[in-house]
């Protein structure tokens, strides 16, 4: 293959990349539902989490991601492959599919995409969903099945996922990128 050729090839990869990470769902927190059930409830928080992993991650640079307070904490990006497993389980409880232990070798900006795409699908999935009784969490190793309730999504991988973003949003601070001041996590949006 001639440089020009390659060049081009990894050019338009790159454009592709770029394109694909501003298509991606929560930069913005969407309008919420009109009405209050237990769907709509944990829809709302999960986009919540959306919207702060979506900022938090946001224009990562390799410190950013190599970045870790001590030799034994995770680095930021072992912390976005805690984040990625948890929102996969979040969105298989949301479609009755079994989370098997596996270990993906992604980038970054895949395990971003997926990560968004998962939130989001359970998102739009619950907030169809009047009741979570039938929702759960099935997770299937050698030595068998086990099954939670959707409530263990709220106090476990939901919430933990909105701890390590706290620690994500920290680390890039730490490592001289903080987040943009200009995004309103209140509102959930950002300001012009």
């Amino acid at each position: 293959m001639n440089r020009s050729l390659a060049f081009a090839i990894l050019f338009s990869l790159q454009v592709f990349s770029v394109a694909a990470q501003n298509a991606l769902p929560y930069r913005e927190v969407p309008d919420y539902p009109e009405k209050y059930n237990a769907g709509t409830v944990a829809a709302r928080v999960i986009d919540g989490l959306g919207f702060r992993f979506y900022w938090a991650t946001e224009g990562l640079r390799p410190e950013d991601l190599a970045y870790r307070p001590t030799k034994e904490a995770r680095s930021s990006e072992e912390t976005i492959d805690h984040i990625y497993s948890m929102s996969k389980s979040i969105a298989n409880a949301t479609q009755g599919l079994v989370n098997v232990r596996s270990e993906d070798t992604l980038s970054f900006l895949v395990k971003r995409e997926r990560t968004l795409n998962y939130l989001k699908t359970a998102s739009d999935i619950l907030k169809q969903t009047e009741s979570l009784d039938s929702l759960k969490i099935i997770y299937e190793n050698p030595n068998g099945r086990t099954e939670f309730p959707f409530w263990n999504h709220l106090n476990g991988p939901i919430a933990d996922c909105i701890w390590h973003v706290g620690q994500l949003v920290t680390f890039r601070r730490s490592s001289g990128n903080p987040i943009s001041s200009k995004v309103s996590f209140f509102t959930g949006k950002v300001r012009d």
